[in-house]
């Protein structure tokens, strides 16, 4: 089986290097091709007004000067060509991605270009408290993270659908149980723009989270099973229409014009 790598914290991140030990218990087919610097919250973007910049970093490890989604093509059609790809692994991102986080998240977005490839894509994330000091928990995605993969190959991933896989901030002995979950939602006001002026006088600005007391979410959601020490398995699809709406949009304009 050879497996494509990526992240979108960059190619020097301690994520990226638990990804990839977790790739080599699956394979010792294991190729990464990651960004050179971190590009969080990049969500689904192309890199198409830049050339993009590929070094090689060591055997089979590669860092491009774009996106998580410029490094899985370019692993697919430059580093990689005409070889098939039988899996794409994208993290072991530093920070849980769930809820809306998943239409910034560059660590999903690597996983989506896999599975807009046909790829089987699995995403990878960490949660954890970054004010808390603690450094993330990698070692409870290394035990886990391989019988996880290797379960949802043989069951087989439909054509266009992606997992996104959530491990709790604890460690693997405190994990209660996997659960498979919808998306979240979260606070919406829980952005905000941080105003700063710099020592000549003027105004920048930082999209900050603002710290909110805690919440209860949705029983059952991606946000709630990682609050009760559960990893969160969720899997999304490429196809975003609603059909819903579609169905209700057709009868609105079934008369012709």
């Amino acid at each position: 089986m050879r497996i494509l790598v990526t992240n979108d914290d960059g190619i020097h991140s301690p994520g990226l290097d638990t990804c990839e030990e977790i790739a080599r218990t699956l394979s010792e087919d294991v190729w990464v091709v990651a960004p050179e610097h971190d590009q969080s919250g990049v969500a689904h973007s192309l890199s198409l007004n830049d050339p993009l910049r590929l070094r090689q970093v060591a055997d089979r490890r590669f860092a491009v000067r774009g996106t998580p989604t410029d490094c899985v093509i370019m692993g697919a059609r430059h580093v990689l060509e005409g070889k098939q790809i039988d899996l794409v692994l994208s993290g072991v991102n530093r920070g849980r991605n769930v809820g809306e986080d998943v239409i910034y998240s560059g660590t999903v977005a690597g996983a989506m270009e896999g599975a807009v490839l046909g790829i089987p894509s699995i995403a990878l994330s960490q949660s954890y408290k970054s004010r808390s000091g603690q450094p993330p928990f990698w070692e409870t995605g290394l035990h886990f993270a391989p019988d996880i993969i290797r379960r949802v190959l043989a069951g087989g991933v439909r054509e266009g659908v992606l997992i996104n896989v959530n491990f709790p901030d604890c460690r693997p002995e405190e994990v209660k149980a996997i659960a498979v979950t919808p998306l979240g939602r979260r606070r919406q006001e829980r952005l905000h723009i941080d105003k700063r002026v710099d020592g000549r006088g003027n105004p920048y600005y930082w999209i900050a989270y603002s710290r909110l007391n805690p919440f209860q979410a949705e029983h059952g959601t991606d946000i709630a099973v990682l609050d009760e020490r559960c990893i969160a398995l969720t899997p999304l699809r490429i196809d975003i229409t609603d059909e819903p709406t579609m169905t209700k949009l057709a009868e609105l304009f079934a008369k012709k014009i």
